[in-house]
């Protein structure tokens, strides 16, 4: 039986990972997770906010996904968004989804995020 997701990977292109770190951290104020040193030697990085961990592995030839994102929701949906496009993070609404505030932004390396809070 599933009992939760323990985590999404999303992809990165080789040495993203100080841009990924000024975003992750800086912007979306997630916590830098340390990776154990024997998975630490691929590259990529880990972060945690609450129950939300992502990690960020590094994928040769990579290229942002169009669609997949993971989903995330917030609290004080409207502070957040003005959290990130004050700090230079593409903001998009979208109001398609009954019940919720939602928009889309991207990471540095372009991989979608989709913000949401419940109505």
């Amino acid at each position: 039986m599933i009992a939760a997701v323990d985590h999404v990977l999303l992809a990165a292109p080789p040495g993203a990972e100080d841009r990924l770190r000024a975003y992750y951290v800086g912007v979306l104020g997630m916590t830098e997770i340390p990776k154990p040193p024997a998975l630490a030697v691929r590259g990529g990085c880990w972060f945690g906010a609450g129950e939300v961990i992502l990690h960020l592995g590094v994928e040769a030839g990579f290229r942002p996904p169009r669609k997949a994102h993971p989903g995330l929701r917030v609290r004080g949906i409207d502070a957040y968004a003005t959290r990130l496009t004050g700090r230079g993070a593409p903001v998009v609404w979208d109001d398609d989804l009954p019940g919720y505030r939602r928009f889309y932004s991207e990471d540095p390396v372009g991989n979608r995020l989709e913000f949401l809070e419940q109505v």
